[in-house]
């Protein structure tokens, strides 16, 4: 009833080679909902560009660092000079309403799927990686693109592990004392059903894995392919312009070339909004009227609340404006697990907007200034440049454990169910909705869209029963959720996990999950492959004194025996 013989060399196949025995689901199929300023896609492709939460060692930070493997500084902007929403760009909302054109699902039950739309999920390792992680068996190839979430194709034959197999298998890396308090679930991912647990409905702190919440609340309320624009307008007197906050804090000031997200290069899909291209669209509108000179100031209307985290470092998180570039990074092409943030994102952003308006011709009179009022509606659009879609938002944030970014999506899932852009209407918001579509929310307590808050609480067969709801049929415009897990081994905040002597090797590419880390406390969430090519959910919730390098390996070791058993 353990891992059974033979489990391991049917493991040390490459991992392509399961995956390509296996049914893969990976498409991201798009819905309607809406937000303000929030915008459909208009074309493929999205672009972004975020950074991780990454957890620091001492604790501070929830995924900084530690948690996150390779992905360290992955949210390095750029600036791309797509020129994406340009003015007058016929057809687009503010609102977003646009579907995608497949409303089926990432290629359904019948069979395998297209890769996602839109291109890659950001941190997705090429065929044959450059840098594969330290202890990952030589040679062996990384997962392929779009083969993110391997489905049983056994049908029948491969039966649902059983609670005395999955005990018996998970005793002895479940005594492990440097695991501390630990609470467990283990679900079927195709029909929801818990296996084995223990604690499973007692709520504990979720660190990072409260982004699952965020995530799977924000795609089921807002359009997958929406956008999030930033533009500037015409102010209510001559002369005057406005810098219109959007809400997408991986609008870059940085060269498509410097641009890296987990620390790959961005791609078509994933490059962020460029605020240069803004500025060259602003000028040239402006010139094209004989104004050479103008006064800027910038709208921050779209949020409300203190834009302050409760746990705020100016390292973990930025201030959370509507308006920032480059996630108010100090330095934007910073590689640190927690960079510096400027003092006053929003303020930044002008100011480098001005700067950029100057080498266009255009000259800002005096210092920007936050404005009075909303811009107007009717305001004269001079220029607008478009993020990537929300889907591939949500994957980035969830491979490299982005806070800014998930609490900037959390305020997007706000404004969709119509509460306040603040810490607390995105609470609510979320809460809200992961209720309606039957989520059991007794003892869930959140306070923010990214895990900082220590006094966030999810018991274990939430966050099973959140991931068995992306993996379901019923509800394909989830499924970005899962195809932005990182990769045991190869992506995002498992980066440097399941390497050799871990005791979880075996298991590299079969997992994907995010990861979770406060002060004593670590958490792991998402998909396995077992033995036997079921794919099952779970969700591991530790709080111990023992170190977080140590706590997560115990962590793994316990994913790792699932994947090596059948369980029965």
């Amino acid at each position: 009833m353990g891992a059974g013989v033979g489990a391991g060399d049917r493991r040390r196949g490459t991992t392509a080679g399961l995956f390509g025995a296996a049914l893969l689901v990976a498409g991201t199929v798009l819905s309607s909902g809406g937000g303000a300023y929030a915008q459909p896609s208009p074309a493929p492709g999205g672009h972004s560009s975020g950074h991780g939460e990454d957890g620091r060692h001492d604790g501070r930070g929830d995924d900084k660092g530690t948690d996150k493997g390779d992905d360290r500084g992955g949210d390095k902007g750029n600036g791309h000079g797509n020129d994406r929403g340009r003015t007058g760009d016929p057809g687009r909302s503010r609102v977003g309403t646009a579907q995608s054109p497949d409303p089926t699902g990432s290629g359904g039950p019948a069979g395998p799927a297209a890769p996602p739309a839109g291109g890659t999920p950001p941190g997705t390792p090429p065929a044959v990686p450059s840098g594969t992680p330290a202890g990952t068996p030589a040679g062996r190839p990384a997962p392929a693109a779009g083969a993110v979430l391997a489905s049983a194709e056994a049908g029948p034959t491969a039966a649902l592990p059983t609670a005395q197999g999955l005990q018996q298998a998970l005793a002895a890396a479940l005594a492990d004392r440097n695991l501390g308090t630990v609470s467990f679930a283990v679900a079927d991912a195709a029909g929801g059903q818990l296996l084995y647990g223990s604690g499973e409905n007692t709520a504990a702190t979720p660190a990072s894995t409260t982004k699952l919440a965020t995530t799977v609340a924000a795609l089921s309320l807002i359009p997958g392919d929406t956008r999030l624009t930033t533009r500037v307008v015409k102010g209510a007197n001559p002369g005057e312009i406005t810098l219109v906050g959007g809400g997408d804090p991986t609008l870059t000031a940085l060269p498509l070339d410097q641009v890296q997200i987990g620390g790959v290069p961005a791609d078509a899909d994933t490059a962020p909004a460029s605020l240069e291209a803004l500025a060259r669209q602003t000028a040239a509108a402006l010139k094209a009227g004989g104004t050479t000179t103008v006064r800027l100031d910038y709208d921050l209307s779209l949020y409300s609340g203190n834009p302050q985290h409760k746990n705020h470092d100016a390292a973990n998180i930025a201030l959370v404006t509507p308006l920032m570039v480059d996630e108010g990074k100090v330095d934007p092409k910073s590689r640190e697990d927690a960079p510096a943030r400027v003092a006053d994102p929003a303020g930044q952003a002008a100011d480098t907007f001005a700067a950029l308006l100057k080498t266009q011709g255009v000259t800002v009179d005096g210092k920007a200034k936050p404005s009075a009022a909303p811009a107007a509606a009717t305001a004269p659009v001079l220029g607008r440049v478009d993020s990537p879609t929300v889907a591939r938002l949500v994957e980035r944030l969830l491979t490299t454990s982005d806070n800014t970014l998930a609490e900037a999506i959390a305020r997007q899932a706000a404004l969709a169910a119509h509460q306040p852009a603040s810490f607390e209407g995105a609470a609510t918001a979320v809460t809200q909705e992961l209720a309606r579509l039957g989520v059991p929310m007794a003892g869930v307590v959140l306070g923010d869209g990214s895990g900082l808050y220590p006094g966030n609480a999810i018991p274990p067969a939430v966050l099973v029963h959140l991931l068995a709801l992306a993996a379901s049929d019923q509800h394909p415009t989830l499924r970005p959720v899962l195809t932005g897990l990182p990769i045991a081994g190869f992506t995002g905040t498992l980066g440097k996990r399941f390497g050799a002597g871990s005791g979880a090797a075996e298991a590299a590419g079969l997992v994907r999950a995010k990861t979770g880390s406060l002060s004593g406390v670590n958490t792991l969430a998402g998909t396995v492959v077992d033995a036997e090519g079921r794919l099952l959910t779970f969700a591991v919730m530790t709080r111990t004194s023992a170190s977080a390098d140590t706590a997560r390996a115990a962590m793994d070791r316990i994913v790792a025996r699932l994947a090596a058993c059948g369980c029965h």
